[in-house]
């Protein structure tokens, strides 16, 4: 049986506007959800890395990903972050997102506490069954210290409902590996300058940060090549090659959140541990987004 899809396309990994250390600015939220909406955005995923979730107290966590589905109401799919370096947290997390309406998780392999790759299985297995909306694995090894190999995931994708990953590790022939090893795993770009590689395996998108402050070319540069325009998807992905390295100069979203305040959204600060950029490197992301006609 066929897993269920959870969208085709572009997924902006929203970013999280903050009033200040403690509070959401909803009110801000609405306004990037209803623009992605307006530019074609294919999905949006709340309280992920790019969503500063891990500095999120729960109830602001769980408010967040309740806010964002009763907003989008239904127009395109909401994937929830529920991931945890806690297997039942991340169950908590999970069932109350299903509760509120979330169409998918986005589960991140477990952090600081890594465990085995015996432990994977266990631990995405039981939070995939505590649920009944389709799960996608994501695999970040710059940020966990460890890679899902693949032996578990064709064990994993064994899993009704864990029907695709977010792959983040770089590594093409990786991916490649996936897409001839386990076809039923749909897999998804995790790196805005690998989004047509991927797509050329046969990824069915990108969960992108670049789609924060370029929604319809983001979304476009994936319509375009399962449209069959290859070239048009190729010059987009070129075009914005700059601009993505740009917006990883420092920890993401410590750029994308200063991309999006330059172009006049209200985004907040940082949370800390994350500071404001180097001046430096701030000069540079600027250059980037004027190259490409955002400022």
């Amino acid at each position: 049986m066929a897993k269920t899809l959870p969208f085709t396309g572009s997924a902006v990994a929203i970013v999280t506007p903050f009033l200040n250390d403690r509070e959401t600015n909803y009110a801000e939220l609405d306004r990037m959800i209803e623009m992605h909406i307006e530019k074609g955005t294919d999905a949006i995923v709340i309280c992920g890395t790019t969503g500063e979730a891990s500095c999120m107290m729960n109830l602001e966590h769980l408010e967040a990903i309740r806010h964002t589905c009763a907003t989008v109401a239904g127009r395109i799919p909401v994937i929830a972050g529920t991931g945890s370096n806690d297997t039942m947290h991340a169950v908590m997390l999970s069932q109350k997102a299903q509760e509120y309406g979330a169409d998918a998780l986005l589960l991140v392999t477990p952090y600081y506490n890594k465990t085995s790759q015996r432990g994977l299985v266990k631990h995405f297995t039981t939070i995939a069954e505590s649920v009944d909306i389709p799960c996608i694995l994501y695999n970040v090894p710059s940020r966990t210290g460890m890679n899902i190999s693949i032996p578990v995931l064709k064990e994993l994708a064994k899993v009704d409902n864990i029907v695709g990953i977010k792959e983040a590790s770089g590594n093409i022939s990786y991916v490649a590996q996936i897409a001839a090893q386990i076809p039923e795993l749909y897999i998804y770009s995790g790196n805005d300058d690998m989004i047509v590689p991927i797509l050329s395996l046969g990824g069915k998108g990108v969960i992108s940060v670049l789609a924060n402050v370029a929604p319809a070319e983001t979304h476009q540069m994936c319509q375009a090549y399962f449209d069959g325009d290859v070239k048009r998807s190729c010059e987009l992905q070129l075009k914005y090659l700059d601009l993505c390295s740009s917006l990883f100069i420092e920890t993401n979203p410590i750029p994308v959140k200063t991309a999006m305040r330059l172009m006049g959204y209200n985004v907040g600060d940082l949370r800390l541990p994350l500071i404001d950029m180097d001046e430096s490197n701030k000069e540079k992301l600027v250059n980037s987004m004027k190259a490409v006609g955002l400022l």
